[in-house]
């Protein structure tokens, strides 16, 4: 079947040459020009990956990716000329699965979209586990649901990527490299920080005490490993 992809952005002229090439690569594209519009075509449409530009009228990208991510867990990838570190960490906070910088290549687009839809196909499949449980911890992957001692834990989608990655290998040290991949894919192959942020964002969440951990457990110099 074919991968239907929804592109919310106000670049015309880049849209009319990207629409040709994904058509040609076996996608169906349909655009929207706007973040109203792009919340009405995912309800009615279905995709199976959106493309998100931050600069758009009115509602700006930040906020439409948030509306996404309350109402689907579609792949989001965001599509922008927005280049600085605190637009990329906000991208992934917003719950971003990769994030692209323009001007790029649309074979290297074409590469990421389908790594993207590979990488969430992997987790579909694995989500016949059920999910893991300590004394006070429970992960379920089916629910995308996270308790300590009984009490839900809200998580922003990627800090939830991060943990359920962590906990299919449980009591297994996971290198850093491994985590990047999994969890945000092939843009932020090098940067250690994004996950020690994001490691430290959750020990907030789920530990009795973030200075002494007791789940996320860091092995200097390698990565982390879910107890």
């Amino acid at each position: 079947m074919q991968a239907k992809i929804l592109f919310i952005d106000d670049d015309a002229l880049m849209y009319d040459a990207l629409l040709m090439y994904l058509n040609m690569q076996g996608y169906e594209v349909a655009s929207v020009t706007n973040g109203p519009e792009g919340l009405a075509a995912l309800d009615e449409m279905k995709p199976d990956l959106v493309l998100l530009d931050v600069i758009l009228p009115g509602m700006n990208g930040w906020d439409v990716g948030r509306q996404i991510r309350r109402r689907s867990n579609v792949p989001l990838i965001f599509v922008t000329a927005r280049n600085s570190e605190a637009d990329i960490l906000q991208g992934f906070h917003v719950g971003a699965d990769d994030y692209i910088v323009k001007p790029f290549s649309f074979a290297v687009l074409n590469a990421r979209i389908a790594a993207v839809l590979a990488r969430c196909q992997r987790q579909s499949t694995a989500a016949a586990d059920p999910g893991v449980e300590s004394e006070d911890l429970s992960i379920n992957f089916e629910r995308k649901h996270v308790a300590v001692d009984g009490a839900k834990v809200e998580l922003t989608p990627t800090e939830y990527r991060l943990l359920e990655t962590l906990a299919r290998h449980a009591n297994r040290t996971i290198p850093v490299s491994q985590l990047l991949s999994e969890v945000w894919g092939s843009y932020c192959e090098n940067d250690e920080k994004l996950v020690k942020q994001h490691i430290w964002s959750l020990r907030k969440k789920i530990e009795p005490n973030p200075d002494a951990p007791r789940h996320l457990i860091t092995r200097r110099g390698y990565g982390y490993r879910l107890e």
